[in-house]
């Protein structure tokens, strides 16, 4: 009898992030055994329409003019606003200045509200194929759109906050989307690294990463015993896969029950989703977030697309960036070792969280 027909021992091993290897994460699931917090299921108000509700059909005097109302104005399945309380604005411009070792950048920018659908109550699992594909077009609009307009910006950065725990601060569900003059720093770490490896290889990492979800099978043998510790399966990290997309759960998953959706095919950009291809990347992702509801029930999340950003500095990498979705479930609250060692600490196996994904029946 091999190891891997008994009962699975404890892992506790730090995995490397194969895109951004500064990234690392500890698995410890022997760790889920102690006493811990962990973030409740987010509160669910089912009603279609909340009179107080800012962002429900009939209220929307409560927020700024619309920049966008999908398909049209009045009967609108999307409604996209500038946000009350932005992080960046195109309002005021301020010099950049430099006192000594202390640097700003002018804040200049935009950030928007995508109201994600008419009916308050409504999660985003819940929502049809058509209408996440019409969500998913807006989002590509709005993008093209920010860029087109706005020379000075370099990136821009859809996602979504659901639950409190997730930085949600309206129920009603709802996404953002914030144009930035800078780079985040996770962001061009991941264009940086993926450049270094396809100057090396002359091959992209992600598209790499898919083709190995899908085709790579590996045994660990103990060196004394010969004993199987360790087995990697052909498809083990794949969560949904369709005709243009995947859903696989990462080999060095920093969330616990962190999931990333890609295009099969090399794309860097976001902004150039072609419209045949919305309704598989819709069918994908609806199914991806609805295994992750049947599995934690009413979990708080995060989840924000990356795409290759503009200017001289990025332009030279379409070959070897791959733009991507990351879903993050917010199921337990950092810790002091997380926050103080930038290591993420993971209690349960990838390859467990995986397979109890894939488990669930749609």
């Amino acid at each position: 009898m091999t190891e891997s027909d008994s009962k699975p021992k404890a892992i506790r091993e730090i995995r490397i992030n194969p895109v951004v290897p500064a990234e690392s994460v500890l698995v410890a699931t022997a760790r889920s055994l102690r006493p811990k917090k962990e973030e409740p299921p987010a509160p669910h108000d089912a009603r279609p329409h909340v009179e107080t509700c800012p962002f429900c059909r009939g209220n929307e005097s409560k927020t700024p003019p619309p920049i966008a109302e999908v398909p049209g104005p009045g009967d609108w399945s999307i409604r996209i606003v500038e946000n009350l309380y932005p992080v960046l604005d195109d309002d005021q411009r301020n010099p950049n200045l430099a006192i000594g070792l202390q640097q700003t950048i002018d804040g200049y920018g935009r950030h928007e509200v995508v109201i994600d659908h008419s009916f308050h109550g409504i999660r985003i699992h819940e929502m049809s194929e058509e209408h996440l594909s019409l969500l998913f077009s807006t989002y590509r609009s709005r993008v093209r759109e920010l860029f087109k307009t706005n020379p000075s910006v370099r990136s821009v950065l859809v996602f979504k906050n659901f639950g409190p725990a997730a930085g949600a601060s309206i129920a009603h569900s709802h996404s953002q989307i914030v144009a930035m003059p800078v780079v985040p720093a996770n962001i061009d770490a991941e264009v940086q690294q993926s450049a270094a490896y396809h100057q090396k290889t002359g091959s992209c990492i992600f598209c790499g990463l898919i083709n190995e979800a899908l085709t790579f099978e590996a045994a660990i043998y103990d060196r004394e015993s010969g004993i199987v510790r360790r087995k990697f399966d052909v498809g083990q990290y794949v969560i949904e896969r369709g005709k243009k997309f995947i859903a696989i759960k990462p080999f060095a998953s920093r969330f616990e029950w962190e999931v990333q959706v890609l295009p099969l095919c090399h794309e860097a950009d976001f902004a150039n989703l072609a419209d045949e291809d919305l309704a598989d990347l819709a069918r994908v992702f609806q199914r991806a977030m609805a295994r992750l509801n049947s599995v934690l029930g009413g979990v708080q999340y995060n989840f924000f697309i990356h795409s290759l950003p503009r200017g001289p500095v990025y332009d030279g990498n379409r070959e070897s960036y791959h733009w991507h979705i990351e879903i993050c479930p917010r199921t337990s609250v950092p810790t002091g070792f997380e926050l103080g060692s930038g290591l993420f600490v993971n209690t349960i196996s990838p390859e467990d969280a995986a397979a109890r994904l894939r488990a669930v029946e749609l």
